[in-house]
C-alpha cells in the first residue's frame, strides 16, 4: 500500500493542509485522481508521496486515465499557498476543472475563427527595436502608445517560442477582446490556438482544457487571467497585454493580482513576461524601475495611412448653453456625430454608468430608492421597468408613487448608457446603434458583433470601460466622454490612476492611424490636472506626482498592504468586532481604522474595515495566520473602496 498527499478541489475543505490517501497503485506526482471527502467524490492532485500515518486512511477511488499536471502547476500551486494564503480546497480550483473525465477531444475544440489570412503589417523601426531588445528571458515593461502596435510584436515573439518548440499564454483583461486577439493570432498560428475562458460552455472549456493538458506540440492559449494556470508545459512567453487593467485581480479567494503570478511561472519556466499597456499601473513601473527590470517605450503609431493629428476638446459641463439640444450631449459632440454619419463613419460613446438612471428620489420628502440589503442606490433599468442592486442583485419594480410620502413626485437622475441610447436614438433616428456593458446577454455582448462593428455596420456605439480596452477599429472616428469625473469622486487612492487610464485608454481608440480621430471630453473639472495630463498623453508627470504623494502618504508601491473585513448582523456588533480585531494587530504595523467599509451594508449584514501598513509582506502575512475565524481578508488589495 502506498499513500500520497492530495490537493483536493472541493470548496468544502477549508484546509491549508494536503489530506492524506492511500493507493495500492504506485502514483506519480501531479497524477489527477478521484478520492472521497466527506459524502461526496470529489476530483484531487496527488503531491508527493509520504508516510503512514497512525490515523484511518481513504483509498484513492480512481487514477485518471490522464497525463500528470506539469511539475510548473505543482509549484506554482504551492507558491500560490504562501503567497495568497487561502485553502488548498479553493486554490486546486484555479487548476483543474470541477469535473474531470477521460474524453476524445476534436480538432473542433481548437479556436475555429479562421477568415482570409491576411500579410503581416511590416515592422517598423520602433517595433524592430523592441523585439531585439527583448530576446532574453526576463520580464519587460513594453510601454507603448495606443495604436503603437504591441500586438504585433507579440505575435512576432510568439513566432520565435513556436519555431523552438515553445508554448505561449497571452492574457487579456476582459472575455470581449478575446474575438479581436483570436482573429490576429489565428491570421499566422492556425491550428495552434486555443482559447480558454468562462463564455465558452462547459464541455467546451473542459476539453479546451484536456487539450492544453494531452497535446504535446507547441500552442498559444489565449483568454482572461484565468488561462495564466493553464496546464501548459515548456513555457517559453508570457504576455499581459492591458496589464493595469483592475480584471487581472481576483476579487474573491484567493485574491490573486495576476501579474505577480505571471513573474512566478516565468522564473520556474525561465521563459519572457511582457507586460503590454499604455498606461503601466503604478506600482509595476516602479518596481520594473526599481529592480532595473528593461521598460521599452513606444512612440510611433504602427498605423500611418492617415498621419491626421487626434484633435481632442474639452466640454466645460458647466457651460449650459453647449447643452442645449441634450442635457448630456454637448452641441459639438453631436455636430461631431452628424459629420461621422455623413461622412459613413463611427462614433463611439464612453459613460462608466449602466442602465437608466443611477438616482431616484422624491422631490417631495427627500426619499431615495437604496437596497433593503446594502443600504446603496438602486439603479433603474428602463429596458424591464425595475430597480437593480448591482452588489448583491436585489431587484424590485419601479415605483410610480413615494413609498413614503405618496407623491408622484419621483425624479429619476444621473444618466446612465440604457438611457443614453434613448437619448441618441432620438437625436439620430437612422443611425445604427449598439450598447454594451455587463448588463448585455449573451447574444449582446461585445465578443459576438465584434467582426460587424470593425466592419462598419454599427454608426454609434454606446457603453461602459470595456470599451476602453485595447478595441482597434479603423472606421471609428469620434469619441465621446460624457462624463469624464466619474471615478474621481471614490474614496480611494488609486482614483487618479484609474481616471488617467480610462481616459487616455478610451481617448486612444481613435487617432490609431487609420482615419482623422477627433476626441471630446465632457467634465465638470476642465482644470483638473489628472484629466488634462490623460489628455495630453503626458505620463511623465503624472508618473512623478502620484509617486510622490504616494510616498508622502504611506501607500504602494512604498507599503504593503492588507484590507480586513468584518461582517456583523447591526453596526455596534461590526464596529465593536472590529476594534476587537485592532486591538490584536502587532506594534510594527500601522493600523488605519476601522471604519465603515466604502459599501457599509451587504446583504443585510454590516461591513467594517481596517487597512494595515507595512514594509515588511511577510508581517502582513504573518497577521493573517493568526487571524480568528471569520475575519475576511485580502493581501495586496487593488482598491480599498
Amino acid at each position: 500500500m502506498f499513500f500520497y498527499e492530495v490537493w483536493v478541489r472541493s470548496n468544502h475543505y477549508h484546509g491549508n493542509k494536503p489530506l492524506t490517501y492511500s493507493s495500492t497503485q504506485k502514483i506519480v506526482n501531479g497524477q489527477l485522481v478521484i478520492v472521497p471527502l466527506k459524502n461526496e467524490l470529489v476530483p484531487a492532485i496527488v503531491t508527493s508521496q509520504t508516510a503512514k500515518l497512525k490515523m484511518s486512511i481513504k483509498e484513492v477511488v480512481s487514477i485518471l486515465d490522464l497525463p500528470p499536471l506539469p511539475k510548473a502547476s505543482l509549484q506554482l500551486m504551492k507558491w500560490i499557498k504562501n503567497y495568497y494564503p487561502s485553502p488548498i480546497g479553493i486554490i486546486t480550483q484555479l487548476f483543474i476543472p470541477a469535473t474531470l473525465s477521460v474524453i476524445k477531444t476534436s480538432n473542433a475544440s481548437v479556436s475555429s475563427r479562421l477568415t482570409k489570412k491576411q500579410p503581416l503589417p511590416i515592422l517598423n523601426k520602433d517595433q524592430q527595436q523592441a523585439i531585439q531588445q527583448m530576446q532574453s528571458p526576463n520580464t519587460y515593461l513594453l510601454h507603448g502608445r495606443t495604436g503603437s502596435g504591441k500586438t504585433r510584436i507579440y505575435i512576432e515573439l510568439a513566432k520565435q517560442q513556436i519555431a523552438k518548440g515553445k508554448s505561449v499564454i497571452i492574457l487579456t483583461p476582459e472575455i470581449s477582446l478575446t474575438t479581436q486577439l483570436e482573429t490576429q493570432f489565428n491570421n499566422t498560428f492556425w491550428g495552434k490556438v486555443i482559447l480558454l475562458h468562462s463564455n465558452l460552455s462547459p464541455k467546451q472549456r473542459y476539453e479546451n482544457w484536456l487539450k492544453i493538458l494531452t497535446y504535446p506540440n507547441p500552442k498559444i492559449v489565449l483568454g482572461p487571467r484565468s488561462a495564466i494556470f493553464s496546464p501548459i508545459d515548456n513555457i517559453g512567453l508570457i504576455v499581459i497585454d492591458e496589464e493595469h487593467e483592475p480584471a487581472y485581480k481576483q476579487e474573491q479567494s484567493p485574491y490573486y493580482q495576476t501579474v505577480r503570478v505571471a513573474s512566478q511561472l516565468r522564473n520556474i519556466h525561465q521563459s519572457k513576461l511582457i507586460l503590454g499597456s499604455a498606461t503601466p499601473l503604478i506600482n509595476d513601473y516602479f518596481l520594473a524601475q526599481s529592480l532595473n527590470k528593461p521598460i521599452i517605450r513606444l512612440n510611433s503609431l504602427a498605423q500611418t495611412d492617415n498621419t491626421a493629428p487626434l484633435e481632442t476638446l474639452i466640454v466645460d459641463k458647466r457651460d449650459h448653453s453647449l447643452f442645449n439640444r441634450s442635457n448630456n450631449l454637448s452641441q459639438p459632440l453631436i455636430e461631431s456625430i452628424e459629420l461621422a454619419l455623413k461622412n459613413n463613419q463611427q462614433t463611439l460613446l464612453y459613460l462608466n454608468r449602466r442602465g437608466t438612471a443611477r438616482v431616484i428620489i422624491c422631490e417631495e420628502c427627500d426619499w431615495q430608492a437604496k437596497c433593503p440589503k446594502c443600504d446603496l442606490p438602486l439603479t433603474y433599468h428602463g429596458d424591464n421597468h425595475n430597480l437593480r442592486c448591482h452588489v448583491c442583485g436585489y431587484i424590485n419594480s419601479a415605483p410610480t408613487i413615494c413609498p413614503q410620502c405618496h407623491n408622484l413626485s419621483i425624479k429619476y437622475l444621473t444618466i446612465g448608457t440604457k438611457a443614453v441610447v434613448d437619448e441618441v436614438s432620438a437625436l439620430f433616428p437612422t443611425a445604427k446603434i449598439m450598447r454594451f456593458d455587463t448588463d448585455n446577454l449573451k447574444a449582446e455582448r461585445l465578443e459576438q458583433h465584434y467582426q460587424k462593428i470593425k466592419d462598419g455596420q454599427v454608426d454609434i456605439i454606446i457603453g461602459t470601460q470595456m470599451l476602453a480596452k485595447g478595441l482597434d477599429l479603423p472606421k471609428l472616428a469620434v469619441v465621446g466622454v460624457l462624463l469624464a469625473d466619474t471615478s474621481l469622486q471614490l474614496p480611494d487612492y488609486t482614483v487618479n490612476e484609474r481616471t488617467y487610464q480610462l481616459l487616455h485608454q478610451v481617448i486612444g481608440r481613435v487617432g490609431r492611424g487609420h482615419i482623422a480621430g477627433k476626441a471630446i471630453i465632457q467634465t465638470y473639472q476642465p482644470n483638473n490636472p489628472v484629466i488634462s495630463q490623460a489628455i495630453n498623453d503626458n505620463w511623465q508627470d503624472f508618473y512623478n506626482q502620484e509617486v510622490k504623494e504616494r510616498k508622502t502618504y504611506d501607500f504602494p508601491p512604498f507599503v504593503h498592504l492588507l484590507k480586513l473585513t468584518i461582517l456583523r448582523a447591526n453596526p455596534k456588533s461590526a464596529q465593536n468586532a472590529a476594534l476587537k480585531l485592532s486591538s490584536l494587530m502587532p506594534k510594527n504595523v500601522k493600523v488605519e481604522g476601522p471604519s465603515p467599509a466604502f459599501h457599509e451594508k451587504q446583504a443585510n449584514k454590516y461591513k467594517w474595515q481596517l487597512i494595515i501598513k507595512s514594509s515588511s509582506r511577510h508581517d502582513l502575512l504573518d497577521i493573517i495566520d493568526k487571524l480568528p475565524a471569520g475575519i475576511g481578508y485580502d493581501i495586496d488589495p487593488s482598491t480599498l473602496i
